[in-house]
């Protein structure tokens, strides 16, 4: 029998995540070590309640209340808590003293990343983070490394499955967003407070990791754009689905050059549609996709599963025999490759079409003002469709429904038309505007 050397690991947090993180390092233990050339030695599991409900069994004697002494006492430190603090402060201590960490936290990274990347520079120890985006899909370690030789160009995906979950069903089974929520919420893919996912926080900050590594540039969270989808109804789903669209909620990280010429990331989340023949129009459920597109690679599609305490504990097993197996050879950890100064730019500087639809009174003249608007703001109408007049409204004032698509244009064109045709005297409502996203 082979004789392994022993890497001592600390867990912080025993939920659905840290659980199954447990087991598997109990169960797969001389597997594991074969891997690394280590045993990997679970040395304690800090937790607020030792004796809580787990979705795992697992040895009492793990447990303890004290984690500032559990990561003094080990070489890496798995921190699977959540949120900002306590969770800042244990990894800033455990970098600190040495250890190499490995982490899901989406919020704490996204927020105070540059700060926990500093200081594992500095002692030369190694933070890793590739279940915080996408769950059990392996994207952040080929950002960073097996496409660090190429020019990553674009990065558009469904990063949030509860959303893709609420989204797909409005499409598949015709739900209103109420109605999805509420079985996303029973089946367990949305929490009892929901505001993170159907906001886009979530994704929000996922954005923010994912151009930050794409780009090698430091990409604030704050200056990601933020829409949900709480404004999507069952009229704009039809209407995606009459045009040939899927609505996706989507986070989308790009290289642009504005028209001042000036080269810098858009990072932007919002729902968008998406052609029916684009491959993340077939992303259902609560599946998460990830699409990249570099200069030499090409296209590159990763999917799979975006959440689940077993899935997500893949990733973060897979950061933690990474970090094992350099613990075992030496040598410093790598530090995050953040040379370029490219800088943020404002939703306003992309350029993107639009699909607006319009409430408009049933009259003579009504389409001329409405196109004459689109004239006057420079946008070009590609596609115009326009429904039956709404008889319960009268004889008097009947309303009919236009649905315009547009040509590409500056946001801060099609926004400026946006807002003003719900001026003119022809349009009794903008009931939904959404952007086109993603060639098929």
């Amino acid at each position: 029998m082979i004789e392994h050397r022993t890497v001592r690991v600390a867990l912080l947090g025993a939920g659905s995540v840290g659980s199954q993180v447990a087991r598997l390092l109990l169960e797969q233990g001389d597997e594991l070590a074969a891997r690394v050339g280590a045993r990997l030695e679970l040395v304690g599991i800090s937790v607020r309640n030792p004796h809580g409900r787990r979705d795992v069994d697992l040895p009492a004697e793990l447990f303890t209340t004290d984690a500032e002494r559990l990561i003094l006492g080990a070489d890496i430190v798995v921190e699977l808590m959540g949120g900002i603090e306590p969770a800042r402060t244990l990894i800033a201590l455990a970098l600190e003293s040495g250890a190499d960490v490995v982490t899901a936290n989406k919020a704490l990274i996204a927020t105070h990343g540059r700060e926990l990347f500093s200081i594992a520079e500095r002692v030369g120890a190694q933070l890793t983070y590739e279940a915080a985006v996408a769950g059990a899909i392996p994207i952040l370690r080929p950002l960073r490394e097996s496409l660090a030789g190429d020019r990553v160009e674009r990065v558009m995906g469904i990063v949030n499955g509860t959303t893709n979950f609420i989204l797909d069903r409005m499409h598949t089974r015709g739900d209103s967003l109420e109605e999805a929520l509420r079985i996303a919420t029973e089946l367990g893919y949305a929490e009892a407070d929901p505001t993170a996912d159907i906001e886009a926080y979530d994704a929000q900050q996922k954005a923010a990791i994912l151009a930050s590594i794409a780009f090698h540039a430091d990409v604030p969270v704050e200056s990601v754009h933020r829409e949900g989808i709480t404004s999507i109804t069952r009229e704009q789903i039809q209407a995606a689905q009459d045009a040939g669209f899927v609505v996706k909620l989507l986070a989308i990280c790009e290289r642009l050059t504005t028209q001042a010429g000036v080269e810098g990331i858009s990072a932007r989340v919002y729902p968008a549609l998406v052609s029916a023949q684009h491959p993340l129009a077939a992303v259902h459920g609560g599946n998460n996709a990830v699409f990249v597109e570099a200069a030499a690679a090409g296209p590159l599609m990763f999917y799979g599963a975006g959440a689940g305490g077993v899935q997500t504990a893949s990733a973060v097993l897979g950061d933690l025999v990474s970090a094992a197996r350099r613990y075992v050879v030496g040598g410093p950890g790598l530090g995050e490759s953040k040379h370029s100064t490219a800088p943020s730019l404002d939703i306003g500087e992309i350029t993107t079409r639009y699909q607006i639809s319009l409430e408009v009174a049933d009259r003579p003249g009504a389409l001329a003002e409405i196109t004459g608007l689109f004239a006057e703001h420079g946008v070009s109408v590609e596609t115009l469709v326009q429904s039956a007049p709404d008889a319960a409204a009268g004889a008097a004032s009947p309303h009919a429904t236009l649905v315009i698509g547009t040509h590409s244009a500056t946001e801060r064109a099609l926004a400026a038309l946006a807002l003003a045709l719900a001026d003119v005297s022809a349009v009794h409502a903008v009931t939904g505007v959404l952007r086109v996203e993603g060639q098929a």
